[in-house]
């Protein structure tokens, strides 16, 4: 059996052709004339089997039978279901308990997050966050079927999402305070002769970005360290001698524990992006949410 070939024009027809009880008003109504919907009227009863409307007694209008008015609640309440499809989902931050699950790696999490948290608190008290991992292998099925609301990181994404820098971070060297060598600018033999701390994200490395720039100038320093977490190194660096040498925003939030200072040669700055599913481009909450990560990164930028 084929489904009933229904639109919100034929509903409406109905609907106001059934208050009004009366072809020229209804036509008027509804903005039409008098034969389009005479048209509709003859789609409508071929499509419910029922004359559905007769001539009055009066020769004055049209009466409902008794199918119409089995009819008519049932189709001013898909009507009115149907209006509701067109309007914006609202969104409130001050009374909803939304969950957003955010993708972050360690070094852009210490960064944004806790700036993130206090505005939330702030201006949705009852909104929760999940700072998880991201997946590589999985991101992408992640983000398309809404298991990660945003995926913040550097580097290159896929092409299909939508995104907003957030910004650019230079690196620095962080040493501990009252370190043996003194505080005068660092040259880049002394660099290079000093022990350092790397962190390793596939665990056990010895050699990154900065040693590779190294490479290309023919020099190489001394990675007496492999960690592989961001928060350990801070640590390790102010209680000993190790030099470090990461983003200036993450360091930045152990200044009270190590002396940071600029790199005896050029590094690349690391962009810092925010990437989100186009499913969500016109979601009235998931927008507040990207306003507050980019509010976030620009009180970033001014710390």
């Amino acid at each position: 059996m084929s489904e009933p070939d229904l639109d919100i024009g034929l509903l409406r027809a109905f609907e106001v052709l059934y208050a009004q009880r009366n072809v020229t008003r209804a036509a008027e109504q509804l903005g039409i004339g008098q034969p389009a919907l005479s048209a509709r009227l003859t789609r409508l009863r071929a499509l419910f089997g029922d004359t559905l409307f007769t001539p009055s007694s009066s020769g004055r209008g049209v009466v409902p039978t008794a199918r119409a008015k089995h009819l008519d609640p049932l189709i001013r309440d898909l009507i009115t279901r149907l209006a509701r499809l067109a309007e914006p989902l609202e969104f409130d931050p001050s009374t909803s308990e939304r969950t957003f699950r955010l993708a972050l790696y360690e070094n852009p999490a210490v960064m944004l997050i806790p700036d993130l948290v206090r505005r939330l608190q702030s201006t949705g008290p009852n909104i929760r966050i999940a700072v998880v991992a991201p997946d590589p292998e999985r991101m992408s099925e992640d983000m398309e079927d809404g298991s990660i609301d945003m995926f913040v990181g550097s580097g290159k994404a896929s092409s299909l999402w939508l995104s907003k820098t957030l910004f650019e971070e230079q690196f620095v060297v962080a040493q501990r305070a009252g370190h043996p060598r003194g505080r005068e600018p660092l040259t880049l033999d002394e660099y290079c002769a000093l022990d350092h701390i790397l962190i390793s994200a596939e665990g056990g490395g010895f050699s990154g970005l900065v040693d590779d720039t190294l490479a290309m100038a023919n020099r190489r320093r001394r990675v007496t360290v492999s960690v592989q977490t961001y928060a350990l190194a801070p640590l390790v660096v102010a209680n000993s001698d190790c030099l470090c040498t990461l983003p200036r925003r993450f360091l930045a939030k152990y200044a009270a524990a190590i002396e940071i200072m600029e790199p005896p040669f050029a590094l690349d700055a690391l962009g810092l992006t925010a990437f989100w599913h186009p499913r969500y481009q016109d979601d009235e909450g998931h927008a507040w949410l990207r306003g507050q990560i980019f509010a976030a990164a620009q009180e970033q930028g001014r710390s």
